[in-house]
């Protein structure tokens, strides 16, 4: 792959409202402004009817176009809070959105590959010990089988929080 290849993606940013999403959002945003590179905001559609452990009624696909819905207004809702919170976000040259169904880590790494993306920045909650081992990490396995770096970016606590 030429090195033309690898910095000329957008920036890719998966979001799940959390503060630590929008934490990796900021800081993807700064990355994208200083490649002068887009920046692409993922939403991932949990498709629970997909995981085991969970029903769904075959051909019943309504349930999965309501989650969809409203995950797209609570993306628009969570971009208009960070932009209004944060307007240099606003300075970056192009934002586009995506939403996508499917299970996270294997939807961002598709979507990565999918849209050339020269990096990945997402946030993590940093669970460690017994939670870490019964839910797993998004962020660790996408770090683990991106071909791309990605970059985990923390919220700060709020003031008074214990750390």
């Amino acid at each position: 792959m030429a090195d033309e290849e690898i910095c000329s993606g957008p920036v890719l940013a998966p979001v799940d409202f959390s503060p630590h999403s929008a934490a990796a959002l900021l800081w993807a945003a700064e990355c994208a402004r200083r490649f002068d590179a887009p920046l692409l905001v993922l939403h991932v559609v949990h498709d629970l009817g997909a995981a085991p452990g969970y029903y769904s009624k075959t051909g019943d696909e309504g349930y999965l176009l309501r989650l969809e819905e409203s995950a797209e207004e609570m993306l628009d809702e969570f971009l208009g809070r960070v932009r209004r919170d944060h307007p240099e976000l606003d300075d970056v040259s192009e934002l586009r959105t995506e939403l996508v169904v499917g299970l996270p880590a294997n939807r961002i790494l598709e979507v990565a590959a999918r849209s050339g993306t020269r990096m990945i920045v997402m946030g993590s909650q940093g669970r460690t010990g017994l939670a870490h081992l019964l839910l797993g990490s998004k962020a660790e396995r996408v770090v683990r089988l991106s071909p791309i770096p990605v970059t985990i970016v923390k919220a700060e606590p709020p003031l008074g929080a214990a750390a």
